[in-house]
């Protein structure tokens, strides 16, 4: 397996360059969110390997009022994944506010969202395979972080990416937003294996690194080598902290115990 840090949530006193510049030295590769106004330019001459970003910025894929607004505002930042040479460009099953909240909130999810969010999908495959990228569907928790979200929880982000099967077309399956609403991790990597494009941790509670929370990730990452997993697994956490140790290195440093032999 590849690790790869998020460097929107540790090393927050840096400067995003200084922090990709910090995570890629110790081995790692990278994980970005939204990357207008950002220096791209600058990005790539890090030398860091990025795994993933922000794949759209506007519109849900679930509404049909606004799924071609998923859809251009992708094709937009296709040029950017490109020139990082970004291997995942993440979306999401509804658009998110401010701090994650849902911009439109739904108390259920009905058959339309979900027709709706399968054409969204099939459209995106296609961008994927004229530009050469993935993109990938996020799974989120419905109960702390991302209320009234359609269509969120793991088990329904597998589904509708099966539906699609398509190789442009995969998981970013969060582990930390699996264990609020789902739990039974080992089993789902193992049911979901075959459309993961990227596996995302963090501890629950508090969404920091390896254990400071209630997860065995020791036991999730032994499954995912039993099973054949090669692909990325990315750090998407804050630094806990603890004495004697800056709390950047010693997120990066449990999270590396945790998954690596």
């Amino acid at each position: 397996m590849r690790l790869a840090v998020c460097a929107e949530m540790v090393y927050g006193d840096l400067p995003l360059i200084e922090r990709v510049v910090r995570i890629h030295e110790q081995g790692f590769d990278i994980e970005l969110w939204d990357t207008r106004g950002r220096d791209i330019a600058a990005l790539a001459a890090t030398g860091a390997r990025f795994s993933s970003m922000s794949g759209y910025f506007g519109g849900s894929l679930t509404d049909p009022a606004s799924a071609d607004e998923v859809v251009a505002s992708a094709e937009k930042l296709v040029p950017v994944a490109l020139e990082l040479g970004v291997e995942r460009m993440v979306v999401h099953p509804a658009e998110l506010g401010e701090g994650g909240t849902a911009v439109n909130p739904v108390l259920r999810s009905t058959g339309q969202m979900w027709l709706t969010g399968l054409r969204t999908l099939e459209r995106l495959a296609e961008l994927g395979a004229k530009y050469g990228v993935t993109f990938a569907l996020e799974n989120l928790n419905t109960i702390v972080d991302h209320p009234g979200i359609p269509l969120a929880r793991a088990k329904d982000t597998h589904a509708l990416v099966a539906a699609v099967d398509h190789p442009n077309v995969r998981m970013m399956l969060d582990l930390y937003h699996a264990q609020i609403g789902e739990g039974n991790l080992i089993e789902l990597v193992r049911t979901a294996l075959p459309f993961i494009g990227e596996i995302q941790v963090a501890d629950v509670p508090g969404r920091f690194e390896p254990g400071t929370g209630e997860i065995n990730y020791r036991a999730v990452a032994e499954a995912l080598c039993g099973a054949g997993y090669g692909g990325v697994v990315g750090l998407e956490a804050g630094a806990a902290g603890g004495p004697g140790v800056p709390a950047g290195d010693a997120a990066l440093a449990a999270f590396r115990a945790a998954f690596e032999s």
